[in-house]
């Protein structure tokens, strides 16, 4: 077996920082986040088949530099869901509105309570990219 045959992943993750832990895992889990497991100050969420390991861990200028991007199938009903919780109010961070982008993704950004940014959006209908790469695996 090659090197390269050898070198697969299953998962990747990023460990998000959290100022007050407890209350960012509330946060998430209203979100819409399922937290699975816990253990050592790590919590794990996911939602679907995308994941990340919440930290009881701060340091601000982490959160401040911080950007998550999730990419989901209905960008609009995400954000029906965060203002129908209202999480902007309930939890004091910052919602931004929806914004078709210029590189083809449609999307929200939401502040989470440690400050880190979350940009949640969908690919754009129609959109037609210039200058992409080919895909290697096709």
């Amino acid at each position: 077996m090659s090197a390269a045959n050898a070198l697969r992943a299953t998962e990747i993750k990023a460990f998000v920082p959290a100022k007050n832990f407890a209350l960012s895992k509330r946060f998430f889990t209203d979100l819409g986040f399922t937290q699975r497991s816990e253990g050592g100050g790590v919590a794990y969420f996911s939602v679907d088949g995308c994941a990340f390991l919440l930290q009881d861990f701060y340091e601000q200028a982490l959160a401040d530099n911080l950007v998550m991007h999730v990419l989901v199938p209905d960008v609009a009903a995400w954000r029906a869901h965060v203002e129908a919780q209202d999480l902007a109010e309930r939890y004091g961070v910052r919602l931004t509105p929806m914004v078709e982008q210029p590189w083809g993704i449609t999307e929200f950004v939401l502040i989470d309570p440690s400050g880190v940014c979350w940009h949640i959006g969908q690919n754009t209908p129609g959109f037609q990219p210039v200058g992409r790469l080919p895909d290697p695996l096709s």
